[in-house]
């Protein structure tokens, strides 16, 4: 089968096809699902959803937790030729209803609670708001007759996902994707990670952001089984990873570090990962030192590979790679992808800092906003807004952001979005918020405040005055410094990389 030409919903029947009886997903409730299981159980939820009103092109903007609810409410729903909306549950009312606003959704599916929030109250109140209907999912999906099920014709290139990010400006960015496009993603991660039949990989970070249904699609075409956690938990996941056999271990500096955290804490002897061959992730700065760390701890490289929600997995570092390379860069561009970098409109040659711009399969179909579109595209190139080099041996090395974004564990937050706010504060003058290097999370968001008194705020005034928006908590600054100027250059701009040498 042309895995370019498949959409999800033929590549789920085909792998049920191939390997029905091979273990698909085991979530830390101890629920498990072979791959025939799974068709089944989507085929059931579809017809459910279906009595809902829910059809081909429907938009259904969702929020869940990572278990294997959510896998089959993905496969339902492409079941059906919905175009999905998945949420990150960071997200709360003014993402949230900016995007279903955009979007034009038709139904938003959530949890009744989640990590101690009340999701439920939440979508009752965009409902009425926004004009929505809602579907509580506590404790099961709806169910019906996969036998009432009607067909309908789709290819692997129609718009089918909707994936936002927060981008560089304070609403959230929608992107378009297709089938076509995420499979050419998974194909990318899979060029490197060399994933098998016999994998068992850690879904540890939200199912909802693109690279946890990447790895949906990965599970259809190479049968790797899935270890859905729904929360993250440095003490408890990853023994439970080890013990369920994790053989690639994701997702990113702040898992990866609490696996060493976690071996460290162990008898001599005592081996938390015994199976582990790859520690394979992205989305955030990492330690030139992390890859050693593993490889000494584990015995298992660090497999980083670079992209964006509009562009996953443009470049994926290989277990073929050299160790200094894989400690030092992302990878290089995956097949079929194409990478420049561009300074002053004109492409430059390698080893030279400038705009990364990607063209290939994975770049998403544009924006919902069509706005967005001509700063993004360029000749039929993606502008990523990444500064980063390339090497005369392919290998990519990101060196920054032309624009003023944080990245925290591996989720954008906006500085004018937080600094907006801050700045509302009566004993604020000015504030700069910048993103520092962090060890756990890639980045973390300092504040830095000009006071208008001589007492000067505390953190924790500076975090109540912003509870009082609606700002998602993951953009609360970390850290708050106190400076008597901001530094500007001749034409008024405020100098934040003097901020980061001094407070970095």
């Amino acid at each position: 089968m042309d895995k370019m030409n498949s959409t999800l919903w033929a590549s789920i029947c085909a792998r049920a096809e191939a390997t029905p009886l091979k273990q698909m997903a085991v979530d830390e409730a101890g629920r498990t699902m072979t791959f025939a299981e799974y068709r089944a159980a989507c085929e059931v939820s579809a017809a459910g959803l279906a009595d809902r009103g829910v059809g081909a092109d429907s938009v259904v903007s969702w929020i869940l937790p990572s278990t294997i609810k959510s896998l089959v409410l993905a496969g339902a729903l492409s079941r059906l030729g919905a175009v999905q909306n998945p949420i990150l549950p960071i997200y709360r009312n003014k993402e949230i209803s900016f995007i279903i606003g955009q979007a034009k959704t038709e139904l938003l599916i959530v949890p009744r609670q989640f990590r101690g929030f009340d999701f439920a109250e939440m979508a009752q109140g965009l409902a009425v708001v926004n004009g929505v209907e809602v579907l509580v999912v506590d404790p099961e999906l709806p169910s019906g007759d996969p036998a009432d099920l009607v067909s309908f014709a789709s290819t692997a290139d129609d718009t089918r996902w909707l994936f936002y990010s927060s981008g560089t400006t304070a609403d959230p960015k929608g992107a378009m994707h297709s089938d076509a496009s995420i499979s050419a993603a998974s194909d990318g991660m899979q060029s490197g990670c060399h994933i098998s039949l016999e994998d068992k990989s850690a879904v540890v970070f939200p199912i909802t952001h693109v690279g946890g249904l990447v790895w949906l699609f990965n599970s259809m075409q190479t049968g790797v089984e899935l270890l859905m956690v729904e929360t993250f938990s440095p003490a408890t996941s990853p023994q439970w990873l080890g013990e369920h056999g994790c053989t690639c271990a994701g997702a990113g500096t702040v898992f990866f570090q609490s696996y060493l955290a976690a071996q460290r804490a162990l008898p001599e002897g005592e081996q938390l990962l015994p199976d582990v061959r790859i520690f394979n992730g992205g989305g955030a700065p990492k330690p030139l030192t992390l890859h050693g760390e593993l490889v000494e701890t584990f015995g298992a490289p660090l497999l980083n590979g670079w992209g964006l929600t509009a562009a996953p997995i443009a470049t994926m570092a290989s277990v073929d790679d050299p160790h200094d390379k894989l400690a030092a860069t992302e990878g290089r561009a995956v097949p079929g992808t194409q990478l420049r970098v561009m300074l002053d409109n004109e492409e430059i040659g390698p080893n030279r800092e400038g705009e990364l711009q990607v063209k290939g399969p994975q770049v998403c179909k544009g924006y919902l906003d069509p706005r967005l579109d001509a700063e993004a595209f360029v000749d039929g190139w993606f502008r990523t807004g990444d500064l980063g080099m390339i090497d005369d041996d392919g290998y990519v090395t990101i060196t920054g952001r032309l624009k003023d974004v944080i990245i925290r564990k591996g989720e954008n937050i906006s500085a004018k979005e937080v600094e907006d706010i801050i700045n509302s504060h009566p004993a604020v003058a000015e504030v700069a918020v910048i993103g520092l290097p962090d060890a756990e999370r890639g980045e973390r968001a300092c504040a830095v405040i000009v006071a208008t008194g001589d007492r000067p705020l505390t953190l924790d005034e500076l975090t109540g005055h912003i509870a009082t928006s609606s700002l998602s908590k993951h953009k609360y600054p970390e850290q708050l410094e106190f400076v008597d100027a901001l530094p500007r250059n001749p034409t008024g701009k405020i100098l934040k990389k003097d901020l980061r040498k001094r407070f970095g």
